[in-house]
């Protein structure tokens, strides 16, 4: 079985709605995932855009939303879903904007894609507490089982 991330909000390389940006709610999107495999321990969810700040010229990699240790039973995350409403023993690390949570497309020039990446790992991570995102990659290095991964899009004005 394949593993596969989808959302109900967008298709894989379409358009973020504008509810799930800066110029709208900046609320996440509803993410769902099946086919992991059956050795799954925990998930780790890490949104980042490589185009930043202009796709022309990128400079680095913008870090959006960062969690893991999400337990092997859960298989999606609704839309605006907050801290208290994560699945249990889910934790946040840290985005580039110093803070835990979602934080969503903002691009300061052109049409930028949002990568959304969903590593099944073979291990629960340590508690690391609001780690940066190449905290979380280097804890969950040689544990990763399998990745799925759904791109978006926005440019602000479009």
């Amino acid at each position: 079985m394949t593993f596969t991330l989808i959302s109900s909000a967008f298709s894989d390389h379409q358009d973020i709605p504008r509810d799930h940006t800066c110029d709208g709610d900046d609320v996440s999107p509803q993410l769902a995932w099946d086919g992991a495999p059956p050795n799954t321990n925990s998930f780790v969810l890490i949104v980042d855009d490589p185009d930043a700040p202009d796709p022309a010229a990128p400079r680095m990699t913008w870090v959006h939303w960062v969690l893991y240790n999400i337990p092997p039973t859960a298989s999606q995350l609704d839309a605006g879903v907050g801290e208290s409403a994560l699945p249990r023993g889910t934790k946040q690390g840290l985005n580039d904007w110093k803070r835990t949570g979602y934080g969503g497309p903002c691009p300061p020039v052109g049409r930028h894609r949002y990568f959304h990446k969903l590593y099944a790992l073979d291990v629960e991570l340590p508690d690391l507490g609001k780690a940066t995102k190449a905290a979380v990659e280097k804890a969950m290095s040689g544990h990763v089982l399998a990745e799925a991964q759904l791109v978006g899009t926005y440019e602000r004005g479009s």
